[in-house]
């Protein structure tokens, strides 16, 4: 089996060839510097000489705020990025691993989301993303999309870095308390991805660490485990304006995942004591 991994600058693509890599499995990690997912003729040349078993698709523009204004260039790495790599997928017949989010969802139910609830993006982010699946869908039989929400890995940036940064600076943080999701380490992701990849059990999937927190919650958790005396202050999301909207309920049930036999993540405060530990 023959592996590409776009992204691998990223906090998931970085761990998925980690994984792979771990498993003997042979891989080719690349970035924005190997080919330009935007161009065509770059990603068929680029995919054509490798001719993989297997593309997993960690590329992709996340700037959830600035998608807002720079909604063109969103389009076009998300969509137009997706479609020429599902092409080129098709063409080698490889399996097709696409990596979406929580905010295809409208964000106001009131239960956790099931992988077949009606979508309803509030974002350009979110509507790209969707846009990316149904890409996938049309074009790539042999797929799994994968929808997680609130990720953390090494290789990046994150809620949980920024907060251990502003814990050392600050006596008090304010975070919102009114959003609820489940937190998601990259390396937990990882391991289900390279397991997904090794069966035919096709479909589109929810994978997030187990459990459910608010933005709040989970920065108190933090702050405990590193052992930070900063304050954590919750406010409300109207406190707290952002260009783009957040979901208020980023809860993804794992169903799918256990209905066809696959393992759930651990608990998300399980995942979050193994990260600090890596980044030590």
């Amino acid at each position: 089996m023959k592996v590409l991994v776009t992204g691998f600058a990223g906090q998931l693509g970085y761990d998925v060839t980690a994984e792979l890599i771990s498993r003997n499995i042979r891989c080719i990690a690349a970035d924005k510097a190997d080919f330009d997912l935007t161009n065509a003729d770059s990603v068929n040349g680029f995919v054509g000489s490798y001719r993989p078993d297997v593309i997993i698709h960690c590329a992709a523009y996340t700037a959830v705020d600035k998608a807002e204004e720079d909604s063109a260039l969103c389009y076009k790495v998300n969509i137009d990025g997706t479609k020429n790599l599902c092409k080129a997928a098709a063409e080698m017949q490889a399996k097709f691993v696409y990596i979406s989010t929580d905010y295809v969802f409208d964000g106001e139910k009131s239960e956790p989301y099931e992988v077949d609830n009606a979508t309803g993006p509030q974002t350009v982010y979110g509507a790209t993303k969707l846009e990316g699946e149904n890409t996938v869908r049309h074009i790539c039989p042999r797929h799994f999309i994968v929808r997680t929400a609130w990720v953390f890995g090494k290789n990046g940036n994150n809620f949980v870095k920024t907060m251990l940064r502003l814990g050392k600076e600050r006596k008090s943080i304010n975070v919102v308390c009114d959003q609820f999701g489940s937190p998601t380490y990259t390396k937990d992701l990882a391991r289900l991805i390279c397991d997904m990849i090794q069966t035919e059990k096709y479909g589109t999937y929810h994978a997030t660490n187990e459990g459910f927190c608010s933005w709040a919650d989970f920065a108190y958790e933090i702050m405990q485990q590193a052992g930070l005396s900063t304050r954590i202050a919750p406010i409300s999301s109207s406190e707290y304006p952002a260009k783009a909207k957040r979901p208020m309920n980023s809860r993804l049930s794992k169903q799918k995942l256990i209905d066809c036999g696959f393992t759930p993540l651990p608990g998300w405060e399980d995942a979050l004591r193994r990260f600090l530990k890596e980044i030590e």
